[in-house]
């Protein structure tokens, strides 16, 4: 299921169509996505997104802005999709990993229309959404991941029956890593338009300055102490847009460093860029160079699919269902530290033509 087959194909062919809607809660997105096996396979994506006047995330006041808008958005899909929650075949929650307050709107909400319907439930982890959507939109069927989020940056790939992780930070996330620094050293909130962080706009005209470290462990990175020394420069009077310029290169190049250590070690001949992170003008560059260099297949999943949304989480449960995987509505549990290598995948690695 390429682009082109989202963008350009009609709701047509041979078979049974299921359909499917996904709620995803985990952070600050409130998304509720439906999705069909048949084109053009996305039918709706609704989202409200949470941005704080200040600071970081809070749980509980995230909690309540998805509280409060959360019937708004599952609306706009239905309306969108043009379909009622009784023409759909399952619903869908990511139960996980996330912020609990958070993770509890979504299930509740999804508990409320599998139990009130009669539809099947279906549980899905986050980071294997993100996983999913990537590969379903490239094409790529056997890739080594690199995941880059707010809250995860892990390389992985399939091995086994699951998504085995092959390196991850070792304390902070990439994207903490980025709209903490930008907040700290006050350049403007966190961002990403056409592709930039705010970080990247402060880095135009910056260059490589030494002093910076560069931690990678075996095949894992270190992002805390990048973070301390960055904001210690800042403090020292060091060039804002040189700092930006060092950290951006250090952080972006420590994960494809691993990612390619990766590609090595497992002999596989696809990558494919996936996560919030993902929508990085400069990384989707650098993940691209590395696989060129390597001789193998590149694909990143479109900006516009890269942060947390519904429509992921739809289709990771669409693929659930059709090998029976549901639960039952009083066994569907919010799992906050649910890891990506705790989840078997049957599916693997089928994508939508398939079906």
């Amino acid at each position: 299921m390429g682009n082109a087959a989202i963008q350009n194909s009609s709701r047509q062919g041979e078979g049974e169509e299921i359909v499917v809607l996904g709620i995803e809660s985990t952070a600050h997105t409130f998304g509720v996505g439906i999705v069909s096996n048949k084109p053009p396979y996305i039918l709706a994506d609704a989202r409200a997104n949470y941005k704080p006047e200040k600071g970081g995330i809070l749980p509980r006041e995230v909690a309540s802005f998805f509280s409060s808008n959360a019937a708004k958005v599952l609306r706009k899909a239905l309306e969108d999709a043009g379909l009622g929650i009784r023409d759909l075949d399952g619903i869908a929650v990511a139960l996980g990993p996330g912020m609990g307050p958070a993770l509890r709107v979504g299930a509740t909400v999804a508990r409320a229309i599998a139990s009130r319907y009669g539809k099947p439930l279906i549980p899905v982890n986050h980071a294997v959404a993100h996983i999913e959507i990537a590969r379903q939109v490239t094409g790529l069927r056997d890739p080594v991941v690199i995941y880059v989020a707010g809250g995860n940056t892990s390389i992985l790939s399939f091995v086994d029956g699951r998504y085995r992780v092959f390196g991850e930070t070792l304390d902070i996330a990439l994207g903490n890593l980025l709209d903490t620094f930008a907040r700290e050293a006050g350049i403007a909130p966190p961002y990403i338009v056409d592709g930039k962080h705010s970080i990247d706009v402060c880095s135009e005209g910056g260059t490589y300055i030494d002093g910076l470290p560069y931690i990678v462990k075996g095949q894992d990175v270190s992002y805390s102490g990048l973070l301390t020394a960055a904001l210690r420069m800042i403090e020292k009077g060091y060039k804002l847009s040189d700092v930006c310029f060092t950290l951006r290169e250090i952080a972006f190049s420590s994960i494809i460093e691993v990612a390619e250590r990766c590609v090595a070690h497992t002999g596989k001949t696809q990558l494919v860029l996936t996560g919030g992170v993902a929508a990085n003008r400069l990384l989707r560059e650098k993940a691209s160079i590395m696989a060129r260099n390597r001789g193998i297949e590149y694909g990143a999943v479109p900006p516009r699919l890269a942060g947390d949304n519904g429509v992921m989480i739809a289709l990771t449960g669409l693929l659930a269902l059709s090998h029976g995987i549901t639960v039952d509505v009083e066994k569907a549990l919010v799992r906050q530290r649910w890891r990506v290598d705790k989840v078997d995948i049957p599916w693997y690695p089928k994508i939508l033509e398939d079906l």
